[in-house]
């Protein structure tokens, strides 16, 4: 038996330095749930003071809890809670336009809404589209009577404006021509034509989505996917585009199409009419993109819009089309006010779209179940960075009041 140098035998020392190494791992625990305890107190402190600035909307199954709200104006944080079984969304509406959404709330989870809202009545969505509407009141503060005060001169806004109208009524005009020759395959029966014409019908859409998107009817009816009815896709009131592509890319048929895409053309027409009846406000051309790309970003390129055809790298080369559009007419505005902006939204633009041309070749997109999680997560980032550039422009132009 060998001595250590204190002169206690080896076999001695074990027991000891058992209990010391015990002793310590008790303090190493003990300090550790401590600082834990400290963190998730701090957290759940910290949780309970950003909800109490919250107005909380719980979904249900078949309606929201409360479906009736008043808020002061000016903005408001909505915290929105699912407690139904399946994907839902929830907006407020401005008569027949959208003001502002939540897609895609999954099952027991819950997600903010930040809006900035005029004084008005307005109606909430809840939901599934056959689930009753809500309402909500927003009061007048003195600081929104205010901003109303304040508001910048829209002269120089209505050249962008009347140039946008254009080209919402030529893209609108593109889109009819584009579901017509869609409308001409279905009734041919001719299933390879009509998926290969499909796709430039559903970009043509995609280039007019962030001013569609404000009609929440019908907007609904053209663009509204299964998740959203009660029955999903064997519901009756499932139309649009993602009925026509569920038949023509998940069932591989034309069969019972052709009242499907008739319907389509008399919603897009109806389209059409809203969106050159509608005044449009400055600040709703950029909002418009803005949700788009933030769209994108959080929700689409998960895959979950073009789930049967594989095509969002094409609706996105569209987005993108219609984002340019909206920066060409707001670039003269910037190059005197904020040209450090323009620079940052010109590479962020360039950005997102080297990203995407990435997946082209030869003019054909890569279907969307060959991008790599890793490669879906680029172009969400690249979206949001480009949407957090054009966020900047209300601001730099005067147009971030009420």
């Amino acid at each position: 038996m060998s001595n250590l140098p204190n002169g206690l035998p080896e076999k001695a020392m074990h027991p000891r330095v058992l209990r010391l190494a015990v002793a310590g791992s008790v303090i190493v625990m003990l300090a550790a749930g401590g600082l834990f305890y400290y963190a998730s107190q701090a957290a759940m402190h910290k949780r309970q003071a950003n909800n109490s600035a919250e107005v909380t909307v719980t979904i249900h199954p078949g309606n929201c809890e409360p479906n009736a709200l008043v808020v002061p104006a000016g903005r408001t944080a909505f915290r929105i809670v699912n407690r139904s079984e399946r994907a839902v969304e929830w907006e407020i509406l401005d008569g027949v336009m959208v003001l502002e959404e939540r897609e895609n709330i999954a099952p027991g989870l819950s997600a903010v809404i930040n809006a900035n809202l005029k004084p008005g009545d307005y109606t909430i969505t809840c939901g599934l589209l056959s689930n009753p509407h809500g309402t909500m009141k927003v009061t007048p503060t003195a600081a929104s009577d205010a901003l109303a005060k304040a508001k910048p001169s829209m002269v120089a806004f209505l050249g962008p404006l009347s140039e946008y109208r254009v080209y919402m009524s030529l893209q609108s005009s593109a889109l009819l021509k584009a579901v017509v020759a869609l409308q001409t395959a279905v009734d041919a029966g001719d299933l390879s034509q009509a998926q290969a014409v499909y796709l430039p019908a559903r970009a043509a859409y995609q280039r007019l989505a962030p001013a569609a998107q404000r009609f929440s009817e019908v907007d609904n009816a053209i663009n509204a996917r299964a998740d959203y009815y009660e029955k999903r896709e064997q519901d009756a009131g499932f139309s649009g585009f993602h009925r026509i592509e569920y038949s023509l890319f998940d069932q591989h048929t034309v069969e019972g199409l052709g009242p499907v895409v008739q319907k389509l053309q008399a919603d897009i027409a109806s389209l059409k009419q809203q969106l050159l009846a509608q005044s449009m406000q400055p600040e709703q051309l950029v909002g418009g993109v803005v949700h788009s790309l933030r769209s994108l970003a959080d929700i689409r390129s998960k895959g979950e819009e073009e789930r049967y055809s594989h095509s969002d790298l094409n609706g996105f080369a569209a987005n993108l089309d219609g984002t340019r559009k909206v920066i060409e007419l707001m670039r003269p505005l910037l190059v005197t006010s904020n040209a450090d902006l323009l620079k940052r939204i010109d590479s962020a633009t360039a950005a997102l779209d080297e990203q995407i041309k990435g997946f082209n070749t030869d003019g054909v997109y890569r279907p969307y179940d060959q991008v790599t999680t890793e490669q879906r997560q680029q172009l969400a980032d690249k979206a949001k960075a480009l949407a957090d550039a054009l966020d900047g422009i209300d601001p730099a132009l005067g147009l971030s009041g009420l």
